[in-house]
């Protein structure tokens, strides 16, 4: 057999070959960057470990600042209910504070036939060699009052799939990181926002009926919202309008679903309006 044929027998011929032959030189140091970092990451992380103290140290002090602790939670409006918890800005602090962790989202494949998106959330301990990871899948659509909406702008379809991952993101850092670290950093975010910077009580009380009231928001709403008047707010009742309004500014809930308008009955409707000055 000649030279010539062997090479032709010992040449792929098939696509994936071909494939394989046209990944260019830009990509192929791209993998091999891929693979180094992650090499060089594990061996930083086991040359110089995290100080667990010293992290706590870090995240008290990260919630103690009011920027952070306003951001700590998220609210919106489900099955006509409300779902709470810890927001992605705290998750990724707390993953900054506890040292040696990476995360991120990949958008794996993009289907515009079928109008989907195949994402991948994930996070790494890389000290203890932690790892969790999320596939999921991601509509191209949107839901408005009007029911679903197909999403076709490049511009859309990027920002609803980065929503899509954040939550993803959230959690995945959430179960890496300890339980003590995360419910130590939550409580300590509701002590600062309890604590107002420092602001009296009453003049955080003020600044919230304020805000709401250029919403269109009335102080009887607000005393129904909370469940008491005014006057006997608590510091945990303002940290909780707080977190209402960041939501409605953020576009989390809306201000129809936290604070409905009143409801006529069947009752009201049948009982007749009496005209005092005419009945006397």
């Amino acid at each position: 057999m000649t030279s010539t044929a062997l090479d032709r027998i010992s040449t792929p011929t098939t696509p994936a070959a071909a494939m394989a032959d046209r990944i260019g030189q830009a990509t192929a140091v791209e993998q091999a960057r891929a693979v180094a970092e992650v090499q060089a990451a594990i061996v930083v992380a086991q040359q110089c470990p995290r100080d667990l103290q010293n992290a706590r140290r870090q995240m008290l002090d990260a919630c103690a600042q009011p920027a952070l602790a306003e951001r700590s939670s998220f609210r919106f409006a489900r099955a006509g209910g409300t779902v709470t918890g810890p927001s992605i800005h705290l998750a990724r602090e707390l993953a900054r504070c506890f040292g040696n962790m990476q995360y991120g989202i990949s958008e794996l494949r993009r289907d515009d036939e079928h109008g989907q998106s195949e994402m991948q959330a994930w996070a790494w301990d890389v000290e203890n060699n932690t790892r969790t990871a999320h596939t999921f899948i991601v509509p191209h659509r949107r839901d408005t009052r009007s029911g679903q909406k197909a999403l076709t702008d490049l511009r859309d379809i990027y920002e609803n799939n980065a929503n899509n991952g954040a939550r993803r993101v959230r959690e995945a850092i959430f179960a890496v990181l300890p339980p003590w670290f995360v419910e130590e950093a939550k409580a300590a975010c509701a002590a600062t926002l309890e604590h107002g910077g420092g602001k009296p009580l009453q003049e955080r009380i003020a600044t919230a009926v304020e805000t709401f009231a250029l919403l269109g928001i009335g102080d009887t709403q607000l005393e129904d919202k909370v469940g008491r008047p005014i006057a006997r707010w608590t510091a945990h009742d303002v940290a909780t309008i707080g977190v209402i309004y960041k939501s409605v500014r953020d576009g989390e809930v809306t201000l129809e679903e936290e604070f409905p308008p009143a409801r006529v009955t069947a009752a009201e409707i049948a009982t007749p309006v009496v005209d005092e000055g005419a009945a006397s």
